[in-house]
């Protein structure tokens, strides 16, 4: 996309490369809707009334008080937030209780924080179009006519607002404290939203995703908002009138094709959502219909069958997990139902995203920020800023009753709500399950797990679907972590709209720990979250007893004298040092390439002093020593976020619009033609700083020479003859050991 604020030509050229990522007929589809959106500016995009009852075209206001009668008393739909669930939730919880009720006066003051972004008030009424903090207000036309990459202020606050989240936190503190001021504030604010926002009207309607995201909000804050006094049955026609138009626009204008991620799950679970919650709709059967075979479609393609997220982003993966969650949540909750082989669908594909997730995270490991992540919740039940892996486990618990989902998961608010809904006293029982070592062959993760150190290798494709829009460039990346803290990770996702220049930074290969060669990304990017070029990785071998992984990529093939980066960890078990190859072979011209190791914040290098190793250090403490040789001559680099020369390399994100200045530390090389390059690099993790390896040439490869905590190593790296591109692993199901 382009950047914010770029000229015309720049934006040409943007829609130049999103054009060329587009199959023949995603390009005859979005001709079509560009159509059908122009016939309906000339005839003034009148649709039909997808607010008539079921049976009466024309229901007046007695259908409409019958109707309120009934969702009160929560007939033929799901009922999540309830009175008797809040009283169990302050009995087991009441500090967490305590603390919803603490958001939802700040909603009362019309104070809202998003993202990593300061808090923003309005005084008096909520204007819904209106950013405070970039003091920008959105344009009053057609949603499809607003450019929201046009850089005014950041387009994800307020989307954020508009979501209408925090609707449900009005609705439990009412029930958690029975003071009616707040179910007063959530109608009222409702009424002020749909006042502002008539359908297809504004910011807030630009893209279906965001109507479906909200439909859920209000869907589940709607049913408890029923029982409040001031739900007259004219309030609750406005109401739903609003969520029908949603949900036709959640289908209508669904993400397809190249555009199908985790935008069409949203859409998907909006629709779905109205549909459950409001039965008496006439199109609610067709819509809940069509909503779950698609959505069964998409849990399979977007969850891959390793449990792996098909976008390479940890956080979209929780984020689309949870959406399919509430879709299966509400089904379950509603009166009578019979689970149908959707519903199957849907539960498997959370429970093996969990299994990966828990996988992943263990019981004590941080959570490890591949990709994206733009802090996505499918409904809010619980005031923390964040949605974690491991709150999201939890709820997973207590879904499904998953032993590595119990096992691995922290309750939160949203747990335990779902839990006492559904008779879960202890949605957080210590199940029968241990973290081990795991390779994930379709979305190309290993996870090296040894007594207090977690190593990850990410072998895995660039991202998902042909614009691969949340995936970063970091083929063959390596993470550590000892002890429950994090030594070497990725640097995150810094911003998307706000801060472009951190967009390009933190997607980039050089920010990574992996190898960038002529600090080219080994991806070629198109825009902000598009990828024309994807680099492609080949497994050689994975072995999880001896803690091994060998793969490759392609990603510099197509630099003038192209150059083939391989790469093989070695991660034994029992021992507190990994060593990571690299081999590097050009085939023409010779290329300047940059190992790399950025380091958690709270870490910061030794002054160079000259010798073998870099240390690192926690405050006094040596966590780790980094000690290299190679087959050519090496020159160490550092830098760190801020200094001259970094640019806006050396940084850690942690959250969206928020970074603080790491150490990036590596070496620099030449690579060329004939003899590959070899690097080899020990990571030592004992209190002991490591010995420099030593690399040697053998007739078909190398062998490396290295010291652990258990002595002298020998590692051999034999040639690979295999032409690099083909799959490796691909199909095969998971692995642990």
């Amino acid at each position: 996309m382009p950047r914010p604020g770029a000229p015309a030509r720049s934006t040409l050229a943007w829609y130049t490369r999103r054009l060329r990522s587009m199959s023949p007929q995603e390009v005859a589809h979005r001709a079509s809707t560009a159509g059908a959106t122009v016939l309906r500016r000339v005839t003034g995009d009148a649709e039909p009334d997808d607010a008539r009852l079921l049976g009466r075209p024309a229901a007046g206001p007695a259908d409409w008080a019958a109707l309120r009668e009934d969702v009160r008393r929560g007939t033929g739909r799901p009922v999540l937030l309830d009175r008797a669930s809040a009283a169990a939730v302050a009995a087991e919880h009441p500090a967490a209780a305590k603390d919803l009720v603490a958001a939802a006066d700040r909603v009362l003051e019309h104070r809202f924080t998003f993202f990593a972004h300061p808090e923003a008030r309005y005084e008096g009424p909520i204007d819904w179009w209106s950013d405070p903090l970039a003091g920008y207000r959105w344009p009053d036309r057609p949603a499809h006519e607003i450019n929201h990459r046009a850089g005014h202020g950041d387009p994800k606050w307020i989307w954020e607002l508009n979501r209408l989240q925090h609707l449900p936190w009005l609705a439990q503190a009412w029930l958690l404290t029975g003071d009616p001021r707040y179910g007063a504030e959530a109608l009222d604010q409702l009424d002020s939203w749909i006042a502002a926002n008539p359908p297809g009207r504004g910011i807030a309607w630009r893209g279906a995703f965001e109507v479906g995201v909200r439909a859920i909000s209000v869907t589940v804050a709607l049913q408890s908002l029923a029982e409040h006094p001031d739900l007259t049955p004219d309030r609750l026609r406005r109401v739903v009138r609003m969520l029908a138009a949603g949900a036709r626009r959640c289908w209508r204008d669904r993400s397809r094709h190249s555009s199908a991620n985790n935008h069409l799950i949203g859409e998907l679970a909006g629709l779905a959502a109205v549909a459950i919650a409001l039965p008496e709709l006439a199109a609610a059967r067709r819509w809940e219909a069509d909503a779950l075979a698609a959505l069964a479609v998409e849990a399979d393609r977007q969850i891959l069958p390793d449990g792996v997220g098909a976008e390479q982003a940890v956080g979209y993966q929780v984020f689309t997990a949870e959406l399919l969650a509430v879709v299966a949540l509400l089904r379950r909750l509603r009166p009578g139902h019979e689970p149908t082989p959707e519903d199957g669908v849907l539960v498997a594909a959370v429970e093996r995203s969990a299994t990966h997730l828990a996988d992943l995270v263990g019981t004590e490991d941080p959570t490890p920020r591949t990709g994206d992540d733009d802090e996505g919740f499918a409904v809010r039940l619980d005031p923390a800023p964040v949605r974690g892996v491991r709150e999201h486990l939890a709820l997973v618990g207590v879904l499904t009753g998953l032993p590595a989902a119990r096992a691995c998961g922290r309750t939160d608010l949203a747990a335990a709500w779902v839990a006492a809904r559904l008779g879960d006293p202890a949605p957080t029982a210590t199940a029968a399950w241990e973290p081990g070592s795991v390779y994930a062959p379709d979305g190309g993760l290993v996870v090296l797990r040894d007594r207090r150190r977690r190593v990850t290798v990410d072998v895995g494709p660039l991202g998902y679907l042909s614009i691969a829009a949340h995936g970063h460039a970091d083929a063959l990346a390596v993470g550590l972590a000892v002890e429950g803290a994090e030594l070497v990770g990725d640097p995150g996702t810094g911003s998307y709209f706000a801060h472009p220049d951190w967009r390009a930074a933190h997607r980039s290969t050089r920010a990574h720990a992996t190898v960038a060669v002529d600090d080219a990304d080994q991806s070629v990017t198109g825009g902000a979250f598009l990828w024309t070029e994807h680099a492609s990785t080949r497994v050689h071998a994975v072995d999880l007893a001896a803690g091994r992984v060998d793969a490759e990529h392609d990603g510099y093939g197509r630099l003038e004298g192209p150059v083939t980066h391989r790469r093989v960890v070695e991660a034994p078990p029992g021992d507190d040092a990994v060593l990571v190859v690299d081999v590097l072979t050009a085939e023409g011209g010779t290329h300047r390439a940059r190992t790399t190791w950025p380091l958690h914040p709270d870490l910061a290098p030794d002054p160079a002093d000259g010798g073998p190793a870099v240390l690192v250090r926690r405050g006094d403490e040596l966590v780790l020593a980094l000690a290299g040789a190679a087959t050519v001559p090496l020159v160490p680099w550092r830098l760190r976020g801020g200094d001259p020369g970094a640019g806006e390399l050396g940084w850690w994100s942690e959250r969206l619009e928020a970074r603080r200045p790491c150490w990036l530390v590596g070496a620099e090389l030449d690579v060329a033609p004939g003899t590959p390059a070899v690097v080899a690099t020990v990571l030592s993790t004992a209190s002991d700083p490591a010995t420099a390896p030593v690399v040697e040439a053998l007739e078909e490869g190398f062998r490396i020479r290295w010291a652990g905590s258990r002595g002298a190593r020998e590692t051999v790296v034999e040639s690979v003859a295999a032409p690099l591109g083909a799959s490796s692993g691909h199909g095969r199901p998971r692995r642990r050991g």
